[in-house]
């Protein structure tokens, strides 16, 4: 069920993702917004319906949240699992997962980009 979720969540990515930049054909990545803030969205619905209303079978469940959202962006679960630290009252865990996710990930672009071009020319 995650595989066939996330080939299903895969495909969404890239229909939402290319739509959504043909409405902003300038530099601004609002195709890669939209996909992030419909994700957001979606496993924040699909979280509280498929484990405190629906009578869904485990790998259903897992099969959507994991492999569709998954898939279609792992920005979703960033922002639930942020969302969770929050809403236990950790705060502090909340801003360093903001912000560890956000300034080492930028790094990390870096880094890979510049390693890229001084191994393989640039």
């Amino acid at each position: 069920m995650i595989a066939a979720g996330g080939a299903v969540g895969a495909a969404g990515r890239y229909t939402v993702a290319y739509w959504g930049q043909k409405l902003s054909p300038g530099m601004f990545p609002l195709g890669t917004l939209l996909v992030n803030l419909v994700g957001c969205f979606l496993i924040g619905f699909f979280y509280v319906v498929l484990t405190q209303h629906a009578l869904i079978r485990e790998e259903y469940r897992v099969g959507l949240l994991v492999g569709f959202l998954g898939a279609f962006t792992t920005f979703s679960t960033f922002g639930y699992e942020t969302f969770t630290l929050l809403n236990d009252g950790q705060k502090g865990l909340a801003v360093a997962n903001v912000l560890v996710s956000n300034v080492a990930g930028l790094a990390l672009v870096w880094l890979g980009y510049r390693l890229a071009e001084r191994l393989y020319g640039g």
